[in-house]
C-alpha cells in the first residue's frame, strides 16, 4: 500500500487541508482529510484529480511552430498534417507518440482519447500485424505512463463523393464493414480502453455511419462534428440535412457518444445533442488556431449536453488554457462574463471527460476511484496570491505550474521532471525524424 499526504486537495466535498489518501491496486482506499503526512510522499501545493483529454491527434504534434509561416486555411494546414502522416511508421509513431504522452503527463492528464486514424503502411499498404499502429499507441501510452483510449477511427472517404488522395489511403480499410473486422482484433486492459469513431460526415458516407456505431456497442462513440461551414454546405448539398441530423438518423448520437468541435450547430442540432446526452468535446486552442470559430457550448450545456476537452492538434498542450477558453471564448462571442463556473469547468476536465472516453471511474479523489493526483504550485508567478482555490486551478494556472503526478498510485511526475523520460529530448528528435 502507498499513502500520499496532500497540503490541500479538492475533494468531490470542496476544499480540504491536510489529505492523507492510501492506494493499493491502483485505486484509493482511503481519503482522510486533517491527517499528519507521517511516511507518506508528501504532495505541496493544490491537488487536483487527474486530467482527462478527450480528443487527441498524436502525430499533430509534429506540427507545432511549422504551420504559422503562412497565412492559409485549415484546408492548407491539413495539407501540411497529410505530410507528416505519410512519413509515419509504427517505430516512428511510437517514439513520437511516447513524447507527445510524455508532455501530456508532465501538464497533468492522466487518460487521453486518440482519435487514431492512421492505420496502415503507404498507399494503403497493410501491415503484417493489421493493429500495428494502433499498438504502438498503446505502448507508447504505458511508456509514458497514462491510460489510454484507443479510438479506432473509420475513414473511407476523402470527402463527400470524393475519392481517398494518396495518403488518405493509409486511413482507410475500403469500407466500414472491413474496418470493423479489424477494430474486433484489438484487445482492451485495465488500463486500455478499446473504442470507436466516425472521422466525420465527410470522411464516412451516411449509408456506413450505423455499421460504425454498431460494431463496438458498449464502448465510447467519437466523431468530429460540424468543425468548418464547408461541411456543413457540403453535407447539406449531398444529403439536404446538417451533419448533425445525419448522425442522429443513423442511430450516432447518444450517452457514449462524443461530439468533437460542435462549433457550427443549428438550434436543432443542439437540440439533438442535448436530447441524446451527447457529449460536446471542445478543443479550444486548436479551433482558435485552425480559425474555427466558437461553439455554442453554453447552449449545449443547457440543452443536455455534457462538456468535455481535448487539445487535438496539440497547438498547446494545457488543459488549464482549454478549461478557461470555453469560459473567455463565451465572454468573446457574447460580450457577458460568468457564463461557466470553474468548478463546472474542472469538472469536464476530469470526471465527465473521463467517463466520455471509458474510465468513469477516475477523476475524482474518493474511496474507490482511480488513484490519479496532479499538485499545483501556489507560489509561482502565475498562481501566487490567487487563494489556492480551484479558481486558481482553472483561471490562474498552467501546465508549467504541475509539480508532481500520479496516476494509478505511481508517481510519474515528481518535482516537475517525468521520472522515465526526458520529454524534450525525445519530442526534438522523434519530431525531426518525421519532418526533416
Amino acid at each position: 500500500m502507498t499513502s500520499y499526504w496532500c497540503s490541500q486537495a479538492l475533494l468531490p466535498t470542496g476544499l480540504a487541508s491536510s489529505v492523507l489518501v492510501s492506494v493499493a491496486d491502483g485505486r484509493f482506499t482511503s481519503v482522510v482529510a486533517g491527517a499528519e503526512a507521517g511516511d507518506a510522499v508528501r504532495l505541496e501545493g493544490l491537488v487536483i484529480p487527474g486530467l482527462a483529454n478527450c480528443h487527441s491527434h498524436a502525430f499533430h504534434r509534429a506540427l507545432r511552430g511549422r504551420t504559422q509561416t503562412e497565412r492559409g486555411t485549415f484546408w492548407t494546414w491539413r495539407e501540411q498534417m497529410y505530410s507528416v502522416a505519410s512519413v509515419l511508421t509504427p517505430d516512428s509513431y511510437y517514439r513520437l507518440a511516447r513524447a507527445v504522452y510524455g508532455e501530456m503527463v508532465l501538464a497533468g492528464i492522466t487518460s487521453v482519447g486518440e482519435f487514431h486514424y492512421l492505420h496502415h503502411g503507404p498507399g494503403g499498404k497493410r501491415y503484417d500485424e493489421p493493429n500495428a499502429m494502433g499498438e504502438a499507441l498503446i505502448a507508447a501510452a504505458r511508456d509514458a505512463g497514462l491510460r489510454i483510449a484507443l479510438l479506432d477511427t473509420c475513414y473511407v472517404a476523402g470527402g463527400i463523393d470524393q475519392p481517398l488522395n494518396e495518403v488518405q489511403k493509409r486511413f482507410s480499410d475500403g469500407d466500414a464493414v472491413a474496418w470493423g473486422s479489424r477494430v474486433r482484433q484489438l484487445r482492451g486492459a485495465d488500463d486500455v480502453v478499446i473504442g470507436a469513431a466516425a472521422h466525420s460526415v465527410r470522411g464516412v458516407p451516411d449509408d456506413q455511419l450505423g455499421v460504425v456505431a454498431a460494431v463496438l456497442p458498449e464502448a465510447p462513440l467519437h466523431v468530429h462534428l460540424s468543425e468548418q461551414v464547408a461541411e456543413n454546405e457540403a453535407c447539406l448539398a449531398a444529403y439536404g440535412r446538417t451533419p448533425s441530423q445525419l448522425l442522429d438518423e443513423s442511430g450516432f448520437l447518444g450517452p457514449r457518444t462524443s461530439a468533437v468541435h460542435a462549433t457550427h450547430l443549428t438550434p436543432v442540432d443542439v437540440g439533438l445533442l442535448g436530447s441524446t446526452g451527447t457529449y460536446s468535446c471542445f478543443c479550444p486552442t486548436t479551433e482558435r488556431d485552425l480559425a474555427d470559430g466558437i461553439g455554442p457550448s453554453v447552449a449545449l450545456r443547457d440543452a443536455g449536453s455534457p462538456l468535455t476537452l481535448g487539445s487535438d492538434s496539440h497547438a498547446v498542450v494545457d488543459l488549464f488554457e482549454e478549461m478557461r477558453a470555453v469560459e473567455l471564448d463565451e465572454r468573446l462571442s457574447s460580450q457577458e462574463r460568468g457564463h461557466w463556473s470553474a468548478a463546472e469547468l474542472l469538472a469536464a476536465a476530469t470526471v465527465t471527460g473521463h467517463r466520455s472516453i471509458g474510465f468513469g471511474d477516475a477523476g475524482v479523489i474518493e474511496v474507490g476511484a482511480r488513484a490519479d493526483l496532479v499538485a499545483l504550485r501556489l507560489d509561482s508567478p502565475r498562481t501566487a496570491g490567487t487563494g489556492g482555490s480551484v479558481e486558481t486551478a482553472v483561471f490562474a494556472a498552467s501546465a508549467a505550474d504541475v509539480t508532481d503526478v500520479v496516476v494509478g498510485g505511481v508517481q510519474v511526475v515528481a518535482e516537475g521532471n517525468h521520472v522515465k523520460l526526458a520529454v524534450g529530448a525525445e519530442l526534438a528528435a522523434s519530431i525531426e525524424a518525421v519532418t526533416r
